[in-house]
């Protein structure tokens, strides 16, 4: 009995070592043809190929030798003022202009468009120099060239008031202190003068237009324009001077 079990043993181990040795063969067979058939594709289609390569390659390698390590909507301004307004800035210290009657802020309308507007401030002497000259000159091309009285509705803010409009919800702002170019003078929220009042609403057409017309002139004095955020601030600029706000 033990010497049919040892034979019938053998008879298995030797069909599998055969059937074994046959999948080894089909393997290397289908490995062979496999190699011979990219060889022959590389062949007819360097140049594809070639191509390709250069396609995958070259992105990854610009953004290597770039230098670029921050985020999109993180970092400080890089936008290149337009030369001839530059130019304006340099030669031309512009003058505020003079504050307006309270009570034009303090309407059912404004309050409705912009919670606690009446307390804010809109002293100019608390806002950065820099970003107050910018300021000041998009509001004189509004006028001479679209013909758009503006208005600043808040300058600077303290952290304190920052962390109230905070705790009113997204809707308001995002920002919580420290997080918002108002506390450092370099930000304000504008809007257009009609008639002796305050235009506000982006529902009125006019007010919507004046709004497009104020990001491309903001913007082309190296100004950030809250127009094209995903939370669009329409009436807001800002000017983001490297090494001012820390990130936390």
């Amino acid at each position: 009995m033990l010497a049919r079990a040892g034979v019938r043993l053998r008879g298995w181990f030797g069909e599998a070592a055969r059937v074994k040795g046959q999948s080894v063969a089909a393997i290397r067979q289908s490995g062979s043809a496999s190699a011979r058939g990219t060889s022959q594709f590389l062949r007819r289609h360097y140049l594809l190929v070639i191509g390709g390569l250069v396609l995958v390659s070259v992105p990854p390698l610009l953004a290597l030798f770039s230098g670029g390590t921050a985020l999109g909507g993180f970092e400080e301004s890089t936008r290149e003022m337009d030369t001839q307004v530059a130019g304006l800035l340099e030669g031309e210290n512009l003058v505020p202009p003079a504050p307006l009657p309270p009570m034009l802020f303090a309407t059912v309308e404004v309050e409705q468009e912009r919670p606690m507007i009446v307390s804010a401030s809109r002293d100019w002497s608390l806002m950065n120099p820099a970003y107050t000259q910018r300021l000041l000159q998009a509001f004189k091309i509004m006028k001479e060239r679209h013909g758009y009285d503006m208005a600043i509705l808040e300058g600077y803010r303290s952290p304190e008031r920052q962390n109230k409009l905070a705790a009113m919800g997204s809707s308001v702002t995002n920002a919580a202190a420290f997080q918002s170019w108002h506390q450092y003078g370099l930000a304000a929220d504008c809007a257009f003068v009609r008639n002796g009042k305050i235009v506000i609403s982006e529902k009125d057409p006019w007010a919507m237009r004046g709004y497009e017309l104020y990001g491309e002139v903001a913007e082309s004095l190296g100004l950030t324009w809250g127009g094209r955020w995903k939370m669009m601030d329409f009436g807001h600029t800002e000017l983001r001077l490297p090494g001012v706000m820390k990130r936390r």
